[in-house]
């Protein structure tokens, strides 16, 4: 019995990388990335995005309680799973090496990103709008930490993706595998760039 739940545990946490972890990163990058084309143009997004209706309870429970549920079992999976060279080999297992590390990183990047904008926001210390970004990339410091943040989490959620597929039986041949390996590395590059052009855009203006 306690196998059965721990299957489908791990099911779920794969499940909600995905959806609607996984969804909700790309749509927040590309929100972000309306920087790229002028302060007037972020805040016009993130004022929209801010004023959806029941906006607390979308992100309570579409945002926070899923990356919750994911994280602890994420960290628990990091600390307790082994890699099985015979089964996957060298770079599927260094795969899922970087995908536990890019997950601790990224679990730590997330709560100071809360802690620094939602938060402080929260607490009538901030507004959601270019010059709060701004101001936290004009450190060099932040500017890497951020890119640092930003890549590793879009690297789980790519890497985490060619997981879940293979997970829930949708791709089961070695071709059918192999390439979905270079899906998720398209993927991977493709929201990185959008990602890091526009900590660049914030930090440096350009």
């Amino acid at each position: 019995m306690a196998g059965q739940r721990d299957f489908y545990w791990r099911r779920l946490h794969s499940l909600l990388g995905v959806v609607p972890i996984g969804i909700f990163l790309v749509q927040h990058l590309i929100i972000n990335h309306f920087a790229v084309y002028g302060e007037e143009s972020f805040n016009k997004a993130a004022g929209f995005m801010g004023g959806l209706p029941f906006v607390i309870l979308l992100e309570i429970f579409v945002i926070y309680l899923p990356i919750l549920y994911h994280a602890v079992l994420g960290v628990y999976i990091a600390f307790t799973a082994k890699n099985n060279v015979a089964k996957y080999g060298f770079f599927r297992n260094w795969m899922f090496k970087l995908q536990r590390w890019t997950g601790i990183i990224t679990l730590v990047f997330i709560a100071w990103h809360v802690w620094e904008t939602r938060v402080q926001i929260g607490l009538g210390n901030a507004e959601v709008n270019y010059s709060l970004m701004e101001g936290i990339l004009s450190s060099p410091f932040m500017f890497w930490f951020y890119i640092i943040g930003v890549v590793s989490a879009v690297f789980h959620f790519a890497n985490g993706l060619w997981s879940f597929f293979v997970t829930w039986g949708i791709t089961q041949s070695p071709k059918s595998q192999r390439v979905l390996t270079y899906v998720a590395l398209f993927i991977f590059i493709a929201v990185s760039y959008i990602g890091v052009r526009t900590l660049i855009q914030f930090a440096y203006g350009v």
